[in-house]
């Protein structure tokens, strides 16, 4: 096998590569020979299938194996002997002449072929120890505790009909069916039937609940409110709507006691035991939210510190994959994909995104192997029960559907692994800790959205 360059310019690289048509004999006998003890041909005794017979039946066949094998012998010498490493798949030119490839088929002319690729970048990891990062931390406000202790009694609070004739009041629950209109038309998800609404919970449209206090059962109104000009559903937004309302049921709220037997009523002993619970949860927000917040300026940090080429296809890959998405968002909210700016300008603001990830996969990548970080089949494992505890009922199927595709296993090791490799840094980092109100520590910035 004989390889030459042709191009080296960045990360791209090509090859010729060129086998003679004796090398291709060789391997197309080699493998006849190993067939003709296997095959079972009629009229032949076993072992006795003249080698030329077999050729004239299977040479073609197994010539494409050998042209396959020699491509895949190509370019693991070529990766080996360069000291290589591949961005992404190869791509392959063989000759367009058929009469040439009729030849390499049956091994009469040499097999000549082009093979192009890009390279992974070569850059050298470094010292973090120049890297200063502020991890945000925030008290937890009492009044939150008891919020969220007040929304559990709430959860459990029991409602009993009221009187015969009784109207509406802030804080009962209503049964109602609904449908909504714009104009003369019913829209999409504005008809619903028994419908449990408890008025002044802020769950409907602002406005909605403020028509039906007073209302009693049996009573239809008609509640006209107009949707938020930054409703979810962007075909919505800004528009009034009329919704013809029944109530076919109205039921007056009961006490409520934050007290040991609220706890029972949720399996704790008591209701400090509770508490806890109600704690652990609240901290482990704010501690999620604190690792987000560090990660993202630990990224941005590794973002200014390595600069190199990337390779193209990958950085390609990764933005069809972005504006993928951003299409079909836009598509399902009725927007367009130049909204607010061109459709040039989002699509250079996001191919900058599909660098930066390229860019920091990358880093992450080379960080891990450097420090050989691993990732044990338990810690899988454990992932796996913890997303499939998001679906009672179903968790055989998912567990089944992880173990027969090694490409879903493989989405749950990523980011595990990418988290080890966080960890790694930020032990190296110079991290101090900066203390601030819950509004900071859970606010979302754009470009926090869009990494």
């Amino acid at each position: 096998m004989q390889t030459t360059e042709t191009l080296s310019q960045g990360l791209k690289r090509e090859y010729q590569v060129v086998l003679a048509a004796a090398e291709l004999a060789q391997k197309l006998d080699a493998q006849l020979a190993d067939m003709k003890d296997k095959v079972r041909i009629n009229g032949f005794r076993p072992g006795k299938v003249p080698v030329g017979h077999l050729k004239r039946l299977y040479g073609k066949s197994i010539m494409g194996d050998v042209v396959q094998q020699a491509v895949n012998d190509a370019q693991t010498k070529i990766l080996a002997d360069n000291n290589l490493r591949l961005a992404g798949q190869p791509k392959l030119d063989f000759p367009e002449d058929r009469d040439e490839m009729e030849k390499v088929l049956e091994a009469s002319g040499d097999l000549a072929f082009k093979l192009a690729f890009e390279i992974l970048p070569s850059f050298e990891v470094g010292s973090f120890e120049g890297i200063e990062l502020e991890r945000l931390v925030a008290e937890i406000p009492e009044e939150e505790i008891e919020k969220q202790l007040k929304d559990l009694a709430d959860r459990n609070r029991a409602y009993a009909d009221r009187a015969e004739g009784a109207a509406a009041e802030s804080g009962d629950k209503l049964a109602i069916d609904f449908v909504g209109r714009i104009g003369d038309e019913a829209f999409e998800g504005g008809t619903a039937e028994n419908v449990d609404l408890v008025l002044g919970s802020g769950s409907f449209i602002p406005g909605f609940e403020d028509q039906l206090v007073g209302a009693k059962v049996g009573d239809e109104r008609k509640v006209v409110v107009t949707f938020p000009e930054n409703y979810q559903a962007s075909h919505l937004a800004g528009k009034e709507a009329a919704f013809d309302v029944k109530v076919k049921g109205i039921a007056a709220p009961g006490e409520v006691a934050i007290d040991d037997e609220l706890a029972k009523k949720f399996g704790f002993e008591d209701l400090a035991k509770l508490r806890e619970a109600v704690v652990s949860r609240i901290k482990a927000d704010y501690d999620r939210a604190s690792r987000e917040k560090l990660k993202r300026a630990l990224l941005d940090a590794l973002d200014k510190k390595y600069d190199f080429e990337l390779p193209q296809d990958m950085v390609e890959h990764e933005f069809n994959g972005i504006w993928s998405q951003i299409k079909a968002e836009n598509d399902a909210a009725g927007k367009t994909a130049g909204e607010g700016s061109s459709e040039d300008e989002q699509r250079a603001e996001f191919r900058r995104i599909a660098e930066r990830r390229v860019r920091l996969g990358l880093v992450v990548a080379e960080v891990g192997e450097k420090a050989g970080v691993k990732v044990g089949d338990d810690e899988v494992t454990r992932a796996i029960i913890e997303r499939a505890r998001q679906f009672p009922g179903q968790e055989k199927l998912f567990w089944d559907y992880y173990q027969k595709n090694p490409q879903a296993l493989a989405e749950i090791r990523a980011p595990i692994y990418e988290e080890k490799v966080v960890d790694h840094i930020v032990a190296q980092a110079k991290v101090t800790d900066k203390t601030v109100s819950k509004e900071e520590l859970f606010k979302v910035e754009d470009e926090d959205a869009k990494a």
